[in-house]
């Protein structure tokens, strides 16, 4: 084996029932799948990410809020809805592409008839943590559940893995 081969990095191919996935609560139901992390595969890299897709059915929403260290790339595939971005709104379409700075208040609202489902990629990684820790464990082929709530302790969650304290009184409403 030479050097070069000895110094390749890891190979992942994740098949379109693979990654981690997990159905969300309330109030944006839906599921996210977690595509890679760093417990998926190995990452030469100095910042580990975390990149998934998530999908929310019509009038569901993710809450507003920020991340205090990680960077996020949003890559819109299907469906229609709003992001309110610091208060500002931008219309979501598909094809369309958001990047997310440290600090910025965002939350996205599905006010269309079919499901918004979009890509995510997040820097530090983090957020697959969060998704595991709220959600329940999703199997190829199973119907959704009924709405469930969030638990208990989400403020903790949200506090040990990629997330900002919430803004006074909780934040924007749709």
């Amino acid at each position: 084996m030479s050097l070069a081969e000895v110094d390749q990095g890891d190979v992942l191919v994740v098949q379109p029932d693979g990654g981690d996935n997990y159905w969300q609560p309330v109030p944006a139901n839906g599921f996210v799948s977690v595509r890679l992390a760093p417990h998926l595969v190995g990452m030469n890299t100095n910042t580990p990410f975390g990149l998934g897709t998530q999908t929310v059915p019509p009038g569901g929403y993710v809450r507003e809020h920020s991340h205090p260290h990680h960077d996020e790339v949003l890559h819109f595939i299907s469906g229609s809805g709003k992001a309110f971005i610091d208060g500002k709104e931008h219309r979501l379409s598909p094809g369309m592409t958001i990047f997310i700075g440290k600090k910025r208040r965002h939350m996205f609202v599905n006010d269309g008839t079919g499901d918004m489902h979009w890509l995510w990629m997040i820097a530090p990684n983090g957020l697959e943590d969060f998704f595991r820790d709220i959600g329940r464990p999703k199997k190829p082929g199973e119907p959704a559940p009924e709405p469930f709530a969030r638990p208990d302790n989400v403020l903790e969650i949200e506090r040990r893995t990629a997330f900002a304290p919430p803004p006074p009184g909780g934040g924007r409403i749709p």
